[in-house]
């Protein structure tokens, strides 16, 4: 083991050094995450953003930790900009998000999926970046104390014109950073800049910091474990090409096993740990998909393909499209999202070639 407590792990670069006991009060080194922001950005702007971002997942983190005691669950007795119920935890999470970007003096543009409108960041505290970002991730859980999270991506302004909403009305391939944080019986923080792998980060009660646990993620070789996650309720309103594929994870011998969580971090995050699939199809019910392309389906399938999954809509406005292709029109238009192993990907896909819908 190398001095400091780093675990003595074989590395092609810095990026794999793991603390081995960050708990210890031995210990003289921690891999931070602030220390692989600086280190990895090389643009100071780019840290302060990241750090904010940081600062707010920990005090999301906190809130989640003690909504029973400081009376944070429940309905906050609005709608968010989608038409979904806020719960309390839904509006301070954004209150948190908005307020940590608005002042870091970095961001330009914040997209949030419970503000109807993108906010302008005043231009005396404006930055190049532009932010989108679901706050608090499968708050439908909150209640009953299951994983929720936050999601982000980060792209950087077009120009040097003043802000608009073309900013943010890019594919998914413009994206410079993406992440999400977990909040659940640790909290952790999952980020991947373009083309520098995946990584994990696990908070650490004792110091407040993020502790580099995990480096150059990759979802395991082959496919990993046979699992299929959806919400089968609505399996009345998939497309012939969905349905057989699902029933066919339940074929033979040896089926696949059914994991559904219900909120899309902790979903996604089993799937790049274990393998196989993540589907929130298309149906008749919302043919445009459920979830938001901007701040749910770019910045999660970016992270995937990073991790060497893949990522598609499936079949979307007539034709099967990857979803970091997509051209989102609005803030919150939605895309259907079938995500995981290129080897359940493509099945899906092929699928849908077998039975002759791609023509």
């Amino acid at each position: 083991m190398a001095s400091g407590g780093y675990a003595g792990q074989a590395a092609p670069t810095a990026d794999l050094v793991v603390t081995a006991a960050s708990d210890s009060v031995s210990v003289s080194q921690f891999p931070t995450l602030t220390r692989y922001i600086i280190g990895k950005t090389g643009d100071s702007e780019l840290a302060v953003l990241l750090m904010a971002l940081q600062l707010a997942c920990k005090a999301t983190s906190r809130a989640c930790a003690k909504a029973g005691i400081a009376n944070l669950f429940g309905l906050a007795g609005e709608v968010n900009s989608t038409g979904d119920d806020q719960k309390k935890l839904d509006v301070l999470s954004n209150d948190i998000f908005i307020d940590a970007l608005q002042n870091c003096g970095a961001c330009a543009v914040l997209v949030s999926e419970e503000n109807e409108d993108p906010i302008f960041v005043n231009p005396d505290k404006a930055g190049r970046f532009v932010v989108a970002f679901d706050p608090l991730d499968g708050s439908s859980n909150i209640d009953c104390n299951v994983s929720t999270g936050t999601i982000f991506a980060v792209y950087e302004k077009l120009d040097k014109k003043p802000s608009s909403v073309d900013d943010i009305l890019r594919t998914g391939n413009d994206i410079m950073v993406a992440g999400y944080c977990m909040y659940g019986a640790a909290t952790e923080l999952v980020i991947t800049f373009k083309g520098h792998g995946v990584h994990r980060f696990t908070l650490d009660p004792s110091l407040g910091e993020f502790i580099h646990t995990q480096a150059h993620v990759t979802l395991p070789e082959g496919g990993g474990k046979k699992i299929y996650s959806c919400n089968e309720g609505n399996s009345g309103n998939w497309d012939s090409a969905i349905k057989a594929v699902v029933e066919k994870y339940k074929e033979g011998p040896k089926p696949y096993a059914a994991r559904y969580v219900g909120s899309m971090v902790s979903d996604v995050h089993r799937t790049i740990l274990y393998g196989g699939i993540y589907l929130y199809p298309a149906d008749g019910k919302s043919p445009n998909g459920k979830l938001r392309v901007l701040y749910e389906g770019f910045p999660m399938a970016f992270i995937m393909e990073q991790a060497g999954g893949a990522a598609s809509c499936g079949m979307f406005k007539g034709k099967i499209q990857r979803l970091l292709d997509i051209v989102p029109k609005s803030i919150h238009e939605k895309c259907p999202v079938i995500i995981g192993c290129k080897r359940d990907v493509d099945a899906v896909l092929k699928e849908y070639e077998t039975q002759g819908l791609t023509k």
